[in-house]
């Protein structure tokens, strides 16, 4: 079974449309102590990450998912959830994330072309940098659904696809078990549920 946290800060509703389209059963939670229950988990959201990461000490699913994922169990990240997997965050100030993977959040905004649309919303192609579980069912080209104005630097080893939106931005990144995709498979129509179809087979 696959868990989905909410910790306030995500819609979780296209989530779990989505997962109950592949077939997978899913169970959204907030408490600490039912994480460890999952066979995987996946951490959403939406928002600013200091009061994201903010949010998830409040609750104690910061140690929480900590925890969680050194039992080499798959957690994926999406969108802001992705961003929190990082080290820290650049955003409005500097703020610590889970740290989970090697990196830190930075503005887009210094690795495109000036005068392009911040955010970065809409269809870009992923270009994938290594192999990776989760896009094992995809070809290079195919496109997802963006909306950020952050994304994941510092993270070259780490990065498992980028799409280029007048520069080069990180779309994926992962270490181990612990993966993030900066856009919503969630909102990527066919693309997107074979992205969860494959993360929802993976086991700890």
């Amino acid at each position: 079974m696959t868990g989905i946290i909410d910790y306030g800060v995500g819609n979780l509703f296209s989530l779990r449309s989505s997962l109950a389209m592949i077939g997978e059963d899913c169970a959204v939670t907030g408490a600490p102590e039912e994480l460890s229950r999952f066979d995987r988990l996946i951490l959403p959201g939406v928002g600013a990450f200091g009061d994201a990461a903010d949010k998830l000490r409040a609750t104690g699913l910061f140690d929480a998912v900590r925890d969680y994922a050194a039992t080499g169990r798959p957690l994926m990240g999406i969108c802001l959830g992705m961003q929190l997997l990082f080290e820290k965050s650049l955003e409005y100030g500097e703020h610590t994330g889970l740290g989970l993977i090697p990196g830190r959040v930075t503005p887009i905004e210094k690795d495109i072309r000036p005068g392009l649309k911040i955010p970065h919303i809409g269809w870009n192609a992923l270009s994938f940098k290594k192999s990776s579980p989760i896009f094992r069912d995809l070809r290079d080209g195919e496109f997802v659904y963006f909306v950020h104005s952050y994304h994941a630097t510092d993270c070259g080893p780490y990065v498992s696809a980028v799409a280029d939106y007048g520069g080069t931005l990180t779309a994926a990144a992962e270490r181990d078990n612990v993966f993030g995709c900066q856009f919503h498979p969630e909102k990527s129509g066919e693309t997107g549920l074979k992205i969860l179809k494959a993360f929802c087979k993976l086991e700890g």
